[in-house]
């Protein structure tokens, strides 16, 4: 089965993207056929910096290969390294409809942040369409704020296989098998969050042990000493479920295993399992930005896997639409 994800390379990763969704692509690497894109074109449809851009598609990439994602056994490649993503993002503008578009919640939502609205924002949604089609994907996992774009990608694929003949597959929306939910360290009732969360509440994969320890060690708990779960105890929950995916133990056995110890050696044990954790992805990925050749050699093997995928799809669609091709 071949699954799509699409992933922006804004905002720096943090514990909660790895634990509810890299975890993910990496373990999806196991029973499907994955293909994971950067998706940089998307990045442009709003205000943004080229410098800031460039750097963070880099970073983005070289994160998710230290993560565990191997070339070798799923297409990881950047969105704009693939041609066909915008050709055929403008043969499907002729089959999505101006009252479709104007219909997503995330268009109105993101248009009133903008001062200026580009034309790249409202069509946005065809080229996620393009991106989910040309690999004949069987699947996408999306959340709740994705799954109406993937049922509009639906609604195209449907609608060109209509009118050209059976050309697309139509993929499945599928709900993600989620991680555990990760919180704000000093706000414990919301997500933990690069752009609405608290940056001493917010553990990045790439911060240093050190701060790693501080950020844990200050993380808001309660006015008690037990180590459990429960209303009111949200602070000590958020660090059980923190060491619980760190360490692969169960909730119940780290309650038991902390029974009377308090929340200070409780707090150290979580800051080291975090720093054990994350410390061989933070190696790779220095290793990885340290040697930008091959980092942009391994994106090489994943841009040419992509195009093999996309390009007889590509090829079909004009072929189909009537187009005389060489």
């Amino acid at each position: 089965m071949r699954i799509f994800s699409g992933i922006q390379p804004t905002g720096e990763k943090h514990l909660g993207n790895y634990i509810g969704a890299i975890r993910q692509y990496v373990a999806s690497q196991e029973e499907a056929e994955p293909v994971i894109c950067i998706v940089d074109l998307h990045s442009i449809t709003v205000a943004y910096d080229p410098e800031d851009l460039r750097e963070s598609t880099l970073s983005l990439a070289a994160l998710l290969i230290a993560s565990g994602l191997e070339p070798d056994r799923c297409t990881l490649f950047v969105q704009s390294h693939n041609p066909d993503h915008a050709q055929g993002a403008w043969l499907l503008s002729t089959v999505a409809s101006f009252g479709e578009l104007r219909r997503m919640v995330q268009f109105k939502d993101k248009s009133e942040q903008q001062e200026f609205i580009s034309v790249g924002l409202f069509t946005y949604p065809v080229l996620q369409a393009a991106d989910i089609l040309l690999y004949q994907t069987d699947a996408v996992p999306v959340g709740e704020d994705q799954r109406q774009h993937v049922e509009l990608t639906r609604d195209i694929a449907e609608r060109f296989n209509s009118r050209y003949g059976e050309t697309l597959v139509v993929p499945k929306v599928v709900t993600p098998k989620l991680g555990a939910k990760i919180l704000d360290l000093q706000e414990p009732t919301k997500k933990m969050s690069t752009t609405g969360g608290t940056a001493q509440g917010t553990v990045q994969m790439l911060d240093e042990p050190d701060v790693i320890r501080k950020k844990i060690k200050s993380a808001v708990t309660d006015s008690g000493r037990e180590v459990r779960r429960g209303e009111g105890k949200e602070g000590i929950e958020n660090l059980i479920s923190i060491m619980s995916v760190a360490t692969g133990e169960e909730p119940e056995a780290i309650e038991s295993r902390y029974e009377g110890a308090g929340y200070g050696d409780f707090k150290a044990d979580v800051a080291e399992a975090v720093v054990e954790l994350l410390a061989p992805i933070r190696a790779r990925y220095r290793e990885l930005r340290d040697e930008p050749a091959e980092l942009h050699r391994l994106l090489a093997v994943g841009a040419e896997k992509a195009r093999a995928a996309s390009g007889p799809t590509l090829a079909t669609m004009y072929e189909r639409m009537g187009f005389a091709r060489p």
